[in-house]
């Protein structure tokens, strides 16, 4: 797997990475969305450099203009909820490409600190030969970023996968690595290296889902 970690080299991206990580700012929820879109659009911006490019020839008013644009077809897939501003933020770059959503949650039995991955709700086009991106804004244990592909296969083989992450664990990187290809992309802004005994990210910024939108109704 290709890692591209942006967090190693000191760019606009590190105050953007700094506010949704601090208390006092992130209880402005509106703020917290914009940073994690405009975080989204920074990831997209570093990925548009890997992807295969044509020749296209563009009339303007006063002739004809060659310039190189993307080739293939793009399926953005973001896992709900949390993954709505992550997603909004490639999408402001690739506006043309379809769309997929997901929903999957950890179950945790009987309130223990084992989880298991649970898919409820899934609508995506057919992504046989396209390029796939997968939005997940916290890249934790890795197990809802596998979770999510393996229900997504039935539906074709893309002929590209990029992985895209606002914060990730050491160990959910580690985890990805293992499963996909060797020609997969992950894209992620910055890397902690701990998980609590909950498989929280430490020090992590919380549930970026709560901070987007509010805290979930709890059973």
């Amino acid at each position: 797997m290709h890692i591209h970690n942006l967090s190693k080299q000191n760019s606009v991206l590190n105050t953007f990475i700094s506010e949704i990580r601090d208390v006092t700012i992130q209880k402005d929820r509106m703020r917290f969305r914009r940073n994690i879109e405009r975080i989204g659009e920074i990831l997209g911006y570093e990925m548009s450099k890997v992807l295969q490019y044509q020749m296209a020839k563009i009339k303007t008013p006063l002739g004809i203009s060659e310039i190189n644009l993307i080739n293939g077809d793009m399926v953005l897939c973001s896992i709900l909820r949390a993954g709505v501003p992550l997603h909004n933020g490639l999408l402001n770059y690739f506006d043309d490409a379809e769309n997929a959503f997901i929903s999957a949650y950890r179950h945790h039995e009987e309130n223990s600190d084992d989880f298991e991955i649970i898919v409820e709700y899934l609508a995506c086009p057919n992504l046989e030969n396209k390029i796939l991106i997968l939005a997940d804004p916290m890249l934790a244990t890795g197990r809802s970023m596998v979770t999510t592909f393996e229900a997504l296969k039935p539906y074709g083989k893309p002929k590209e996968i990029h992985l895209v992450s606002t914060i990730g664990a050491q160990e959910g990187v580690d985890y990805v690595e293992k499963y996909f290809d060797v020609d997969t992309h992950l894209w992620i802004a910055t890397v902690d290296e701990t998980l609590n005994d909950k498989g929280y990210i430490v020090p992590g910024l919380g549930d970026a889902g709560d901070l987007s939108f509010g805290e979930k109704l709890q059973h």
